[in-house]
């Protein structure tokens, strides 16, 4: 029999827990929900000194007494949601001989030295606590949500309105030092098994992981050891009050051993970002000046040009970079092979803050293409693909009258819950209201990730309303990225379509 102790996240109690501890128990598993202090079901002002040392104490003292209870041989699965995981991980680093694994429920396993409010997505939210510890001091305490405020902490979907009801009437202040205070380990839970179960609805997902393994972030390489093991739900942010008994059986899996392993780098799988592109392209020549490549057409004149934007973020020691990929030295060979100048370039979007950044790059780039002297500087078109259709906010906001096209591949069109800080320009759904007779092209994917998926709706709906011109080119089964990952005819009839779509923009 295995023993849950189960740790809850921001603002909340041992009550979140209800459902999952019945649909535990009635599988034979004891469970046991961790009371830490200051929190639990009073609005009432918290204790001045709580921090997450005081929390660490709390897990630690339950661990022991489970201990007792049930005798030290006895497997504990330590679970923790949200900011949990970190009293969660600074117990499990002094007891690790006891805990047979941790489970980070929606949330990332915690670094030594980084406080728990680094993991808190929401922009608003972190300024919100920074804010109110430098007006009146850390030993404060942040007032729990309204009910209209729980987004900010993570996706709400699927909760139930009497749930969402009973969430907010039991909420607690959160001490802000349990926020701020760095966790503090040795080393020691490193031995220790780990699953993390990611809600889609949130954000997350294994192939997203997956793709940060493949280009190998430094933040997620330990991710693809073989004691990691993960899990997916279809649900937002707190699955334990939307989804209980899908997750009590998770989480017997994972106690279990089960659950999916990342695909480490080096291995005989070629990621999928440099696997071949799925049309036979001529090898034509390219210019590189700077951070940007020309693939250069034979027709003679000043030519239109095809500007694609690679997504990310991509870690800025990846290599080959993003210009140097299959998919994207792909596309612009394309474009050139049908007489447009295709242009690459690698901007600098290795974190979710960079949009600023990688947003001017975008635009030097763009002038640097305009003034050659074998581009037309009035046709030009713009293509993002994945995370840099966030980028296409500024062109859709104030189309220059040179823009002649704008197009995204399974874009992100709204910055996607749990993703972290993104500037709140960066947002194409608002920006579209201006982007007056531009036209927009669109490649969807069939089999596109709920969170990325939801993004493109969303913005086809806010286009419907302002009268935009977007066109939608379909591919039902194709993937993410499906330029490399599925080369059948319908991407290739899909990469096509959208090409003649735009060049006949640009060519106009």
């Amino acid at each position: 029999m295995t023993e849950f102790i189960l740790v809850p996240g921001t603002f909340t109690g041992a009550h979140v827990w209800e459902e999952l501890t019945a649909c535990l128990a009635s599988s034979g598993a004891g469970v046991h929900t961790a009371a830490l202090t200051g929190l639990g079901g009073s609005r009432g002002a918290a204790t001045d000194d709580v921090d997450l040392e005081t929390h660490i104490e709390d897990v630690l003292t339950l661990i022991d007494s489970v201990s007792a209870e049930v005798g030290r041989d006895q497997e504990i699965v330590l679970v923790g949601h949200d900011y949990g995981v970190h009293p969660v991980l600074g117990a499990a680093d002094r007891r690790a001989e006891r805990i047979g694994r941790i489970v980070c429920l929606d949330t990332g396993p915690g670094q030594d030295g980084v406080p728990a409010l680094a993991a808190v997505a929401d922009p608003s939210a972190r300024e919100k606590v920074v804010e109110r510890a430098g007006a009146e001091g850390a030993d404060q305490v942040l007032a729990a949500p309204a009910r209209d405020e729980w987004q900010h902490w993570g996706s709400i979907a699927g909760i139930p309105e009497a749930s969402l009801d009973r969430l907010t009437a039991l909420a607690s202040p959160q001490p802000l030092r349990t926020l701020l205070q760095p966790l503090r380990l040795t080393g020691e839970v490193a031995s220790v098994p780990v699953t993390g179960v990611l809600c889609n609805g949130n954000g997350s997902s294994i192939e997203m992981v997956q793709r940060r393994v493949d280009l190998g972030d430094p933040v997620f390489l330990a991710l693809a050891d073989p004691q990691v093991s993960f899990f997916e739900l279809p649900t937002g942010h707190w699955p334990m009050l939307s989804l209980p008994a899908e997750l009590a059986e998770v989480l017997l899996r994972a106690a279990a051993g089960e659950g999916h392993r990342l695909v480490p780098p080096g291995s005989a799988e070629q990621p999928a970002h440099l696997r071949p592109f799925l049309l036979d392209v001529p090898e034509l020549p390219h210019e590189r000046t700077g951070n940007v490549d020309l693939y250069l057409p034979e027709a003679e004149g000043p030519r239109p040009a095809v500007v694609f934007v690679h997504g990310g973020p991509v870690p800025a020691g990846v290599r080959p970079t993003p210009r140097d990929w299959p998919a994207l030295k792909g596309y612009a060979r394309y474009a050139a092979a049908e007489g447009a100048v295709g242009v690459t370039l690698d901007h600098r979007l290795h974190d979710m803050a960079d949009y600023p950044r990688a947003a001017a790059d975008v635009a030097a780039a763009v002038e640097l293409v305009r003034a050659d002297p074998r581009v037309d500087p009035d046709r030009i078109a713009l293509w993002f693909l994945s995370g840099g259709g966030l980028l296409a906010a500024d062109w859709l906001r104030e189309p220059p009258a040179w823009l002649c096209c704008l197009a995204a591949s399974y874009p992100a069109l709204v910055p996607v819950p749990g993703w972290g800080p993104v500037d709140s320009r960066f947002r194409p759904v608002d920006a579209v209201a201006g982007a007056g007779a531009l036209p927009v092209v669109i490649t969807r994917v069939g089999r596109e990730s709920p969170e990325l998926a939801a993004t493109v709706e969303e913005f086809l709906v806010a286009s419907e309303k302002c009268g935009a011109n977007v066109e939608v080119v379909d591919v039902p089964n194709g993937r993410h990225a499906f330029e490399t990952l599925d080369p059948t005819e319908e991407s290739r009839e899909a990469v096509h379509h959208a090409m003649r779509s735009v060049l006949g923009h640009v060519s106009a």
